[in-house]
C-alpha cells in the first residue's frame, strides 16, 4: 500500500522505516526543512528501556507545591486561556495514583522491551551511526525516602519481568561513576541499571531518513500539512502548500501537532506539549573523566546527563506553557548550574548549543498508536510518547505495522 507519514521526528521516521521494510510505498512530509526539527532534535539521549516510571506518579502530590512555587523549579506552569491545557492537567492529576502508575509501568515496560528488540534488529541490519553506547544508567535520589520509593518501583518492575537493576548507596555510586565522586556524598543512593543505553536522536533520525530515501521513499521536507480531503469514512488526500497528496493510508506522527490535525477530523486526543530544554557541551580532550561515562538522571533537579561520544547532553525541565519554543536563558543557566554542581571538574567554557522542544505527552504517559474510534478508517496515530520517544519509537512502529497488516 501507499502510506503517507506526517512528521520526521523519531516516531514518524521509525514508523516509516518499519512500514517500508514491510513492503509499503512511503511518502513522508515534514513542515521543517530537516529531520528531527522538533522534540527529537535535542532530547535527553537516554534509551530508558528498564526504568520507565510514568510522569503521572502518586508522589507528585507531595512535591507539587514545592515544584510550582519554588524559584527555578524544574516544573513550570503558566495558565493559558486554553481549555485543552486545563483538561490535560486535570487528567494528569487524576492519573497520579498508585493503581494508574502501576498499570502505566506495566504497559510501558512491555512496549519498551518490544522497542529494544526492534531497535537492536535495526542496528544489526543497518549499523546506523548515532553514537549508540550501552554504559548503564544511574538514577540519583537525594533522600532516603525517595530511594525507598525507588526501591518499591524496582521491585514492581522486577515482578513484571524488567531488566536487572539494583539499589546502590552513595559510595557505590562513586565507584560505578568516578565523575560523581564529589557529588555522591550529597545523595542517599541510586538505582543502577547496567543495560541502559544512550544515542544521539538527531543523528539517528538523519540516518533513518537517508535509508528511507535510498530505498525509494518520497521525503518532502518543508511541506506543511494544511488540511484533509475526506469522503465518507476515509481520507482521500492531504492538502499541502505544494499541492494535494494522495495515498491509501495516512499516519499522523507530527508530535503535539498531531492533536491539532486530529481535531480537524473530529478527534479529541489527550496530547499536549510539555516544553523541555537541553544543552550540549564538548568534553575537553585533556579532561575525559570529568564527564560521566554512565548515563545519569538526577531526580532532585529533574535533569539527565548522557555522554554522546566527546559531547555531554544535559536535558530537563517540564514547562506546561503551551506551544512556545522560545529558549528561556534562565533555563539554560539552570542547566549550566546543575552540570557544575553535579560534575564540578567539568569546565563549561565552550558553546553550550541551547535547545528547546515540545514533547507530545499524554496524561498517563502512554503513547497513542493506531486507529481511533470515530476517525477515518485509513487514519493512524503515532504520538504522545512524551520524554520516551527515543525509547519507545521502534516498538510503537512495530505495533502500528501489525495493526495495519490486520486491518
Amino acid at each position: 500500500m501507499h502510506v503517507c507519514v506526517v512528521g520526521a521526528g523519531i516516531a514518524g521516521l521509525a514508523t516509516a522505516y518499519v512500514l517500508q521494510r514491510a513492503g509499503h510505498r512511503i511518502t513522508l512530509i515534514e513542515r521543517a526543512p530537516d529531520a528531527a526539527a522538533g522534540a527529537s532534535g535535542g532530547n535527553g539521549a537516554q534509551l530508558s528501556y528498564s526504568y520507565v516510571q510514568p510522569l503521572a506518579d502518586p508522589g507528585i502530590w507531595k512535591m507539587l507545591p514545592k515544584l510550582l512555587l519554588t524559584k527555578d523549579s524544574p516544573l513550570a506552569f503558566r495558565l493559558r486561556a486554553d481549555p485543552r491545557q486545563w483538561a490535560w492537567g486535570l487528567r494528569f492529576l487524576a492519573a497520579c495514583n498508585a493503581q494508574a502508575s502501576a498499570a502505566g509501568t506495566r504497559a510501558l515496560l512491555a512496549l519498551a522491551a518490544e522497542s529494544r528488540q526492534a531497535f537492536e534488529e535495526v542496528q544489526a541490519q543497518e549499523a546506523l551511526a548515532c553514537d549508540l553506547h550501552t554504559p548503564g544508567k544511574l538514577v540519583l535520589y537525594p533522600t532516603q525516602q525517595g530511594l525507598d520509593a525507588a526501591a518499591r518501583q524496582v521491585a514492581l518492575q522486577a515482578q513484571l519481568g524488567g531488566a536487572r537493576q539494583r539499589i546502590v548507596d552513595a559510595a557505590e555510586v562513586a565507584r560505578i561513576e568516578p565523575a560523581l565522586g564529589g557529588y555522591a556524598p550529597r545523595i542517599a543512593g541510586a538505582v543502577y541499571t547496567p543495560s541502559e543505553s544512550t544515542a544521539d536522536c538527531r543523528q539517528l533520525c538523519e540516518q533513518l531518513a537517508a535509508r528511507l530515501a535510498a530505498r525509494g521513499a518520497d521525503l518532502r521536507f518543508g511541506t506543511a500539512l494544511r488540511g484533509f480531503e475526506r469522503q465518507g469514512d476515509a481520507i482521500t488526500g492531504l492538502r499541502t502548500a505544494a499541492g494535494p497528496l494522495h495515498a491509501d493510508h495516512y499516519v499522523l506522527a507530527s508530535g503535539w501537532e498531531s492533536a491539532l490535525h486530529a481535531r480537524e477530523l473530529g478527534l479529541r486526543i489527550p496530547v499536549y506539549p510539555l516544553k523541555g530544554y537541553s544543552i550540549t557541551a564538548d568534553i575537553p580532550a585533556h579532561l575525559p573523566h570529568a564527564a560521566p561515562h554512565v548515563s545519569v538522571t538526577d531526580t532532585a533537579r529533574k535533569v539527565v546527563f548522557a555522554r554522546l561520544g566527546e559531547r555531554l547532553r544535559v536535558a530537563g525541565m517540564v514547562e506546561i506553557v503551551g506551544p512556545d519554543t522560545r529558549i528561556d536563558a534562565r533555563r539554560i543557566d539552570s542547566l549550566r548550574r546543575s552540570t557544575r554542581e553535579v560534575f564540578a571538574q567539568l569546565p563549561l567554557d565552550g558553546a553550550l548549543r541551547p535547545w528547546s522542544g515540545m514533547r507530545p505527552a499524554t496524561p498517563t504517559g502512554l503513547p497513542i498508536t493506531g486507529r481511533q474510534r470515530g476517525g477515518p478508517r485509513n487514519l493512524w496515530l503515532q504520538t504522545g510518547h512524551g520524554a520516551l520517544g527515543l525509547t519507545l519509537a521502534f516498538g510503537s512502529a512495530q505495533r502500528l505495522a501489525a495493526q495495519m497488516r490486520h486491518a
